[in-house]
């Protein structure tokens, strides 16, 4: 273990606050679709048989291998969810689809988080980024300082050391002046990597930088000279970090370079690089379940703030169609005023969760950016649009969340506030007072109570867990930092 690194909880890795863009939500899209029909078609049956079970498991294998996800973590994964689906607990339940849908969400979380040790970097720390060339490294080094400059107000020294590469620093300097950060050397350097890098630690002492982030050198290909040089930087610098960055583009192969990389550097972490493009994603389940070492971050732009906290269950649960509630907190903080948080979140707690409070999801949706992207975070609104897929550009979902607000503001003040109370009369009324059909106005009323029922029970254990899930201390629980759940 590399001084500073493990124990503790991870330091607040987890905060998306700052992150402009989330996870592209198309970049498990054909797999989410899969799984999602899967999915439908279990929970319809009275009773699972272990014909049925496996039947699921071939469709989820195929679903993963189009994802591009590694051949050996396929069967490692799809092993572990087959000795929990045929337990006695799921066949025998009253509710077997959904509990396989269970067994399959849990088995997918521990799979993304790796078996690494949690990360908590102290203060002053050393990160060391390496990787291939063209994976995005210099880019990542800037976008990996205003994180944590935003999210921490940690100032770093950015310290090019990529000697092989003739526009490297000018392309660190360039991006550091972006986020006014410094970079160490700001002139043209020797070929002396490791001396380089040593000097930019002391710099960073004496200025009392609080974060070192050395750029490195990459190959094309691995090769020999490239991993000796890097091994003697990390045995000179002895950083409390070393993070492989990994282009999502690599696919199955990002398996066997960061094998490699790991066995001769001991990597603490990866980092997911171009997941705007047309990477299918496999390479980030690939490398969490073949290697063992949790994703760190991944990068979903060019933009210094193009750049989001990796959380497993949060992936887990869009890949399978179930939102990501903590992710939408955390997004949801930028856009709710302080007496909105507090209000809506007394209301959490005490449960009364109405459509009026649902209106303000909607509208809050609209302001935290791409709505494609927010609603596959939302509890049972990843396919708002009607008779679309999960694919509906931004377009359509604009016009259908429109539709959604036109619903709700055809209701009475009493129907928002008492959404029971809404039957057949009532539903007819409101269809034409929105100028839609009846069936637009039920798919709303379940969108709401499926959300409804994400969000409530916020009190007792179950209520607890969940604050602590957002890094909140139930003993000292102030509404306002629910922030707009």
């Amino acid at each position: 273990m590399r001084p500073g690194a493990g124990g503790g909880d991870r330091e607040r890795l987890h905060s998306a606050a700052f992150s402009a863009n989330p996870i592209p939500s198309n970049m498990f899209e054909r797999l989410t679709e899969r799984l999602g029909v899967l999915f439908k078609r279990l929970t319809g049956r009275g009773k699972l048989s272990e014909d049925n079970v496996k039947e699921a498991l071939r469709e989820v294998r195929v679903a993963l291998l189009e994802a591009d996800v590694n051949l050996r973590v396929v069967k490692d994964f799809l092993k572990s969810v087959k000795e929990k689906a045929l337990g006695a607990e799921v066949l025998n339940s009253l509710t077997p689809g959904q509990h396989f849908i269970g067994v399959v969400k849990e088995e997918l979380t521990a799979l993304l988080e790796g078996a690494g040790d949690k990360l908590n970097l102290p203060k002053p720390a050393t990160v060391l980024l390496v990787g291939l060339q063209g994976s995005g490294k210099t880019t990542t080094a800037a976008k990996l300082a205003r994180h944590y400059q935003k999210s921490q107000g940690r100032e770093s020294l950015l310290v090019a050391c990529d000697t092989r590469r003739p526009a490297a620093r000018e392309q660190l300097v360039r991006l550091a002046d972006l986020i006014k950060a410094d970079v160490h050397p700001r002139k043209p350097f020797t070929k002396d990597a490791p001396g380089t890098a040593r000097e930019g630690v002391k710099l960073a002492a004496a200025a009392g930088r609080e974060l070192t982030i050395i750029d490195t050198a990459g190959r094309l290909q691995i090769d020999e000279e490239l991993m000796v040089e890097l091994e003697e930087l990390e045995a000179g610098l002895k950083p409390q970090a070393v993070w492989l960055v990994v282009d999502a583009m690599t696919g199955q192969a990002a398996l066997e370079v960061a094998a490699e990389f790991h066995r001769r550097l001991e990597l603490d972490g990866v980092i997911v690089s171009k997941l705007d493009g047309d990477a299918r994603g496999g390479c980030i389940l690939s490398i969490a379940g073949g290697l063992g070492v949790p994703v760190r971050f991944v990068g979903t732009g060019e933009r210094p703030e193009d750049l989001e906290p990796f959380r497993a269950e949060g992936l887990a649960g869009r890949i399978l169609g179930m939102g990501d509630v903590v992710g939408l907190v955390e997004r949801a903080r930028e856009v709710y005023d302080e007496k909105q948080a507090a209000r809506l979140g007394e209301k959490m707690l005490k449960g009364g969760f109405d459509l009026e409070d649902f209106r303000e999801q909607l509208v809050a949706i609209r302001k935290m950016g791409d709505v494609n992207e927010i609603m596959a975070m939302v509890p049972g609104m990843r396919n708002l649009a009607a008779g679309t897929s999960a694919s509906a550009d931004g377009e359509q979902t604009e016009v259908e969340l429109r539709r959604s607000l036109a619903v709700i503001d055809s209701m009475t003040p009493r129907e928002r506030r008492h959404p029971n109370i809404i039957k057949g009369s009532r539903r007819r009324r409101i269809a034409a007072g929105a100028g839609v059909s009846v069936a637009r106005v039920n798919r709303l009323l379940g969108q709401y109570r499926q959300m409804a029922k994400a969000l409530g029970g916020m009190s007792g254990k179950r209520g607890r867990r969940r604050l602590k899930q957002l890094g909140i201390d139930p003993r000292s629980f102030d509404p306002a930092d629910l922030a707009g759940l």
